[in-house]
């Protein structure tokens, strides 16, 4: 079956973004790119809400993440460019079948809102994240209320020279 992780760069209050989705406080380095250049090697898939992807559509990646699937659940977007699958039907069980399908591995890329759903179905396999020396403060929440525990077993913890730290936990399934 194919893993679905979860990722992306959060502030240490947690925050994916400010509250006008401006995201001008990522730190980016050659640390992070190498650990970025070689997740994308593992995947063929990013799921995205429709709000992460407007903030990617507004930053270049209108037609998706080149060289993967993508596919964006929302109920109000009608049509997407080339690249793109708009996903209107329950998150859940389209993503439960994804799962089962060949392919590499999955990205469910931001997106707290998504993530949430998927967290308590049991969906999600991995966490990964690069955490920055930033308190926002309030902005775009990473993770929202959840009905459950979720408990995770740490994989790895790097420090980049930045500042930033790197985190993997492997989500323990236990429902």
């Amino acid at each position: 079956m194919r893993k679905i992780t979860f990722g992306g760069g959060n502030s240490l209050d947690n925050y994916l973004a400010r509250p006008d989705h401006a995201v001008d406080w990522l730190l980016w380095g050659k640390e992070a790119a190498a650990v970025t250049a070689n997740f994308w090697t593992t995947i063929d898939t990013v799921l995205m809400g429709r709000k992460t992807y407007e903030v990617a559509a507004r930053s270049g990646q209108k037609g998706g993440y080149p060289g993967v699937r993508n596919y964006v659940f929302s109920r109000t977007i009608t049509s997407a460019p080339d690249g793109v699958t708009i996903v209107e039907s329950d998150a859940v069980e389209f993503i439960r079948g994804l799962k089962k399908s060949a392919g590499k591995d999955i990205c469910l890329m931001g997106g707290g809102e998504l993530a949430r759903p998927l967290f308590e179905a049991g969906l999600i396999d991995e966490i990964g994240f690069n955490i920055h020396p930033v308190l926002l403060g309030s902005g775009v929440p990473l993770f929202h209320p959840m009905t459950r525990q979720i408990n995770l077993e740490l994989k790895e913890c790097r420090p980049f020279t930045n500042g930033c730290v790197y985190l993997t936990y492997r989500v323990k399934n236990e429902n």
